[in-house]
């Protein structure tokens, strides 16, 4: 795995800066059992509004993000004072108890006349009795967010990526629809955080830093991470199947994976899958019926439109649309992605 070098010195600032962060989280998270009305009595946020991070607490992002109906995610990590980070090769990081990733969704709406709007923000503390998942609605204020037991809809418009105004009803999860994605061989956990997908530069107030790198010096991570290396979807510069494949294991991996919510399927999308029928080519559904589109394979090489996954990825229909939840829009860029994919195998 590659990773951009930096001085010393930023090393040193990162460290001796993080020293004095511990404080300002003002939840026991460890023994967490009864979830706050209002997101900003955990002390994440020194600026609520415009989601500045409390000194404990340090941003991050994905090579490849899972698609949520074109929303910006603004994604935050809390750890212990020092605690250190578990490896596992090709599996997300081993967070010690006490740790909350912090994941909100927004439509920032940049270079357009719309303004940012904070929509939820959602939750996984590690506590003693596993990690736990919480989601917070945002108020029109954009001042605080509750909490959303029941989940909520948004009625909102936003730019989309290609410049136009959308109308989109966001669907923010009911606690329960979290296990959902979140739920491996009966066990919640996180999804995106694997090494693999963390392996790139971000922007820290301390300077551009790779995202590993900075983990390190916070004294997260103490040794050599032997990882697979994937790419980003978006990157033109990257292979077709790098690209399809790094999509479907963001989108699609986390349940259909052995062990995960998917299983019985047999279809496995993770990255690191190399079997060609569980990857659904030239697969039969196991069960088949409307879902299926009348249609024989998962993936048929060559003909996209006689594919399944394809049928189900441009489907709204709630009976039929993969993934099942998370989404009110069809990814026309990812269809594209996966539609050209299938055509050239």
């Amino acid at each position: 795995m590659k990773i951009f070098r930096q001085s010393s010195l930023l090393f040193f600032f990162i460290v001796c800066f993080s020293s004095q962060a511990e404080g300002a989280i003002e939840k026991d998270l460890k023994n967490f059992s009864k979830a706050p009305k209002f997101l900003s009595e955990f002390g994440f946020f020194e600026d609520m509004k415009n989601q500045i991070p409390a000194a404990s607490v340090h941003p991050y992002s994905l090579v490849s993000p899972l698609f949520s109906d074109e929303t910006d995610k603004l994604r935050f990590v809390y750890v212990p004072e020092g605690e250190k980070l578990g490896y596992v090769k090709n599996k997300v990081f081993i967070f010690p108890v006490g740790s909350t990733l912090i994941k909100t969704f927004a439509y920032l709406n940049k270079n357009s006349h719309l303004e940012q709007q904070l929509l939820e923000t959602r939750l996984l503390i590690n506590t003693n009795e596993g990690w736990k998942a919480i989601s917070y609605v945002w108020n029109e204020e954009q001042t605080d967010a509750k909490r959303a037991i029941a989940g909520a809809t948004i009625p909102t418009s936003f730019i989309n990526s290609q410049g136009e105004l959308t109308a989109v009803r966001y669907r923010a999860p009911n606690q329960n629809q979290c296990k959902e994605c979140h739920q491996a061989n009966k066990v919640m956990t996180p999804i995106g955080p694997k090494a693999r997908n963390m392996n790139k530069v971000l922007d820290y107030q301390s300077g551009e830093m790779n995202q590993l790198l900075y983990w390190a010096a916070l004294g997260w991570i103490d040794q050599k991470l032997d990882s697979t290396t994937i790419s980003s979807y978006e990157d033109i510069n990257a292979s077709l199947n790098e690209r399809a494949r790094a999509y479907l294991d963001i989108n699609c991996g986390h349940c259909h994976i052995p062990g995960g919510s998917a299983d019985t399927t047999g279809l496995y999308l993770n990255f690191t899958e190399i079997n060609q029928e569980k990857l659904g080519i030239y697969k039969k559904p196991v069960a088949a019926g409307r879902a299926s589109g009348n249609l024989k394979y998962s993936i048929v090489p060559g003909h996209s439109d006689k594919s399944i996954m394809l049928f189900r990825m441009k489907s709204l229909d709630p009976g039929i649309m993969m993934p099942e939840s998370g989404r009110a829009l069809a990814d026309d860029a990812g269809i594209k992605l996966i539609s050209d994919w299938i055509d050239k195998l």
